[in-house]
């Protein structure tokens, strides 16, 4: 099990890096360099040699007709086609089997600190791996249904945005703010880090010509490059002090604010099992309503996440958030 595994996580590292448009023309040394350190997170060993690559290589044209090349003049290997990937081809029995394996390996750790906030997603990896044993593949989409983002753009820039952050590069892109009309405009950021809301990906940085640390979401990015040398400004950042406060992607740069608001008995269970946030706590409990309590930033997020429960919730205080909901409130009244 454990070759079959280690090949097949070879097979997708080259595939990654024959796609990878940030540094074209791998060589062997850089394919090797790359598996070694994807299957024993150290480039420098000798568990993987040059003959076991010309295998993958050979096994990737034969198994899976993958145009690869080799460019004389780059000194390295390229897919001749510019839209084949692994990621098209159906999984093998081989490949789900290395997936049960990883997954049932992560699910034993799901409760240690370290991966506490991934144990969701493992549970979910999980879950769809379990309904890919032979019994349940051929009919188990006509019966479970999972969640699934609807948009993946900017994706892509999750590796090389990523490579910046790790690296201290300068990051230029053009980005389309909704508020722009369409209109792109350049950004050179100093990357701190990577963050997830809703199926979307988001850029923590400082913008060097706003000077201020901004969020900008990938789907809205284009043209992503690296600059060639690190930066050198020393600029504070903490990432869980920065969201510490936050509902969502939304950060303001005010102190928190007490909430408190009251939530209808059914309203309120659903509250209490996912809440708004990790400060919300339990204040009262009343025969037909429970009050709770956060202290949050008053961001677009929470506001959102407020009027998903319409009526069911009432807001005591702050009363800027009170008015904000009046408003919308009476927003939503006019167009009907």
């Amino acid at each position: 099990m454990g070759q079959i595994k280690n090949a097949l996580i070879r097979y997708r590292v080259i595939d990654k890096c024959l796609r990878n448009k940030y540094k074209p023309f791998p060589s062997k040394e850089e394919l090797r360099t790359a598996c070694e350190d994807a299957l024993f997170g150290s480039s420098e060993g000798e568990s993987i040699c040059d003959s076991t690559i010309e295998k993958d290589l050979f096994y990737l044209r034969m198994e899976h007709d993958a145009p690869i090349m080799y460019s004389k003049k780059n000194r390295g290997y390229y897919y001749d086609s510019e839209t084949f990937s692994l990621d098209d081809i159906p999984l093998t029995e081989d490949d789900l089997m290395a997936i049960r394996f990883a997954a049932n390996t992560l699910s034993q750790f799901k409760d240690v600190d370290m991966f506490k906030q991934f144990g969701f997603a493992i549970d979910k990896i999980a879950d769809r791996v379990a309904l890919n044993t032979p019994e349940f593949a051929q009919d188990s989409k006509n019966y479970v249904q999972f969640e699934t983002g609807t948009s993946v753009k900017g994706n892509e820039f999750l590796t090389p945005l990523l490579h910046g952050i790790r690296t201290r590069k300068y990051v230029y892109f053009d980005y389309t703010s909704f508020l722009s009309d369409n209109k792109s405009k350049s950004r050179k950021v100093i990357p701190f880090v990577l963050k997830e809301y809703r199926n979307r990906w988001y850029l923590v940085c400082f913008d060097t010509v706003k000077s201020k640390i901004i969020t900008y979401a990938l789907d809205r990015m284009s043209n992503v490059e690296l600059s060639d040398n690190n930066y050198t400004e020393n600029i504070s950042f903490d990432t869980n002090r920065f969201f510490h406060h936050a509902v969502g992607i939304t950060v303001i740069e005010e102190a928190p604010e007490k909430v408190i608001f009251k939530a209808e008995n059914i309203a309120a269970k659903y509250i209490e099992s996912q809440p708004f946030h990790h400060s919300q706590r339990v204040v009262k409990e009343g025969k037909n309503k429970m009050t709770f309590e956060l202290s949050v930033m008053i961001s677009e997020e929470l506001i959102r996440a407020f009027l998903g429960y319409a009526g069911e919730i009432e807001v005591v205080e702050p009363q800027i958030l009170k008015n904000q909901l009046i408003r919308r409130a009476k927003d939503l009244l006019s167009k009907y």
